[in-house]
């Protein structure tokens, strides 16, 4: 018998639906959207990025994070410039604005967190989060299946 609350993709996709829905509506307050966020947290921890790291960092898809990019830079939350070293290559930081948005919304993030795993000890804690970076590395190896 297959128990779909078993499952883990769906206990996954279940747990991080109910939390995007949840984060994204507080933080659209902020005028910032989920992928937005996802961005200015990456560059807020790794500083400057290539376009190509940070579609790494944000599991964004490249001409996904280029328009993206793009509205962030007209709304003043970032800049983009030439990669030092590769011309061909764009290098994104957050401005002084995106860097202050970023930090107020990482309290958001932490209270979000902090609820998520109420009640689950430090050590499982930490298990759980390296388990799931070894499961994402694990389907690394994907393709998506062919179109019909």
């Amino acid at each position: 018998m297959f128990d779909l609350g078993q499952y883990l993709p769906y206990l996954i996709n279940r747990a991080g639906a109910r939390l995007a829905v949840a984060f994204g509506q507080e933080i659209r307050r902020h005028g910032v959207t989920l992928q937005e966020w996802r961005v200015m947290a990456a560059l807020a921890a790794h500083g400057a990025q290539r376009l190509s790291d940070l579609a790494a960092l944000t599991s964004i898809e490249l001409s996904t994070l280029s328009r993206l990019i793009g509205r962030m830079a007209r709304s003043g939350l970032l800049t983009r410039s030439r990669a030092e070293g590769d011309r061909r290559e764009i290098a994104v930081r957050l401005t002084a604005r995106g860097t202050g948005l970023t930090r107020t919304i990482i309290t958001t993030a932490k209270r979000y967190e902090r609820l998520s795993l109420r009640g689950i000890s430090k050590s499982e804690e930490d298990q759980l989060k390296r388990l799931l970076v070894r499961v994402y590395g694990n389907l690394g190896t994907l393709e998506p299946a062919p179109q019909r």
